[in-house]
């Protein structure tokens, strides 16, 4: 996909306007999302343009947005232009075997994550209780609850839209029984079930550092706490060296033991700027 997508911007834009343009492009079903490079002003007839040979070379695209600002708000959401298709932004993203029906205008989602849902999937044990604290449309919790064997899977999320979303998805996957969709502040959640969980998912960088006491608060005896924050640095190894040190300071201000299991960029999100995810296992005195 990816070199198509750089074949048809090429086609389009030419080089080197291309490079920095193609993989600003998301496939959200059967919708195409394409983002405007922050250092770039072109009109919107170029997006339009670039839009619609999308479309020409890619049927199953029936619709195509321009996300003309950066995430904001609370909710995590962009504002869109249309440019072509059908004038809908409701669709069926599917991922690792899972199908999850939302709104890119109402309801985050991110096919760049599409690595991170399976990889800490992948991590939880038979049994294991999981609080998701930032669930969105409950994708990571969805795919959790169909690749691994959880107990629960308590998925938060404060966005009326994306909880809507949720409860319609968790039937739709048939995971009713696992997964436990909550509308609320996920610190609300946190602080009401102390010691309950073997695992907490922090997929919201913006409140990962805010949040993280609390998700050490939910957490029992021991347990692990996936953490994606976003970091500032030259080089993506020293935004990871960075990520862990912040978060081991943390700990230790709050007088638990922690080990990094696992540490890695999830994606660059700007010049110097990367998105990290620790894996961080915790013990409690």
């Amino acid at each position: 996909m990816g070199r198509l997508l750089r074949d048809i911007a090429r086609s389009v834009l030419g080089e080197p306007l291309a490079s920095r343009v193609w993989k600003r492009v998301e496939i959200v079903g059967d919708i195409a999302v394409l983002r405007k490079h922050p250092d770039l002003e072109l009109d919107v007839e170029v997006y339009r343009r670039l839009a619609e040979e999308l479309m020409r070379r890619l049927p199953y695209v029936r619709s195509a947005w321009l996300a003309v600002s950066p995430v904001g708000s609370s909710y995590r959401l962009r504002e869109f232009a249309h440019l072509a298709g059908e004038r809908r932004s409701e669709t069926v993203y599917r991922e690792h075997g899972c199908s999850f029906r939302l709104d890119i205008t109402k309801v985050y989602v991110s096919p760049a994550l599409n690595y991170e849902h399976a990889r800490v999937a992948g991590l939880v044990g038979p049994g294991e209780e999981v609080l998701n604290m930032f669930a969105g449309a409950g994708l990571f919790s969805i795919i959790i609850a169909k690749r691994a064997r959880p107990r629960r899977v308590v998925s938060v999320d404060v966005n009326p839209e994306a909880y809507r979303y949720m409860v319609e998805n968790v039937r739709l996957n048939g995971v009713s029984d696992v997964v436990f969709p909550v509308l609320g502040d996920a610190r609300e959640v946190a602080r009401s079930c102390p010691g309950c969980f073997d695992r907490v998912l922090m997929p919201l960088p913006e409140l990962a550092y805010e949040y993280f006491a609390d998700a050490v608060h939910s957490l029992k005896m021991v347990g692990v706490v996936h953490v994606y924050d976003f970091v500032s640095a030259r080089e993506e190894d020293e935004a990871v060296l960075a990520a862990r040190s912040r978060y081991l300071e943390k700990c230790e201000t709050l007088g638990v033991w922690a080990e990094v299991e696992g540490s890695r960029v999830v994606r660059s999100v700007g010049p110097r700027y990367y998105q990290v995810v620790l894996d961080l296992r915790v013990r409690k005195p």
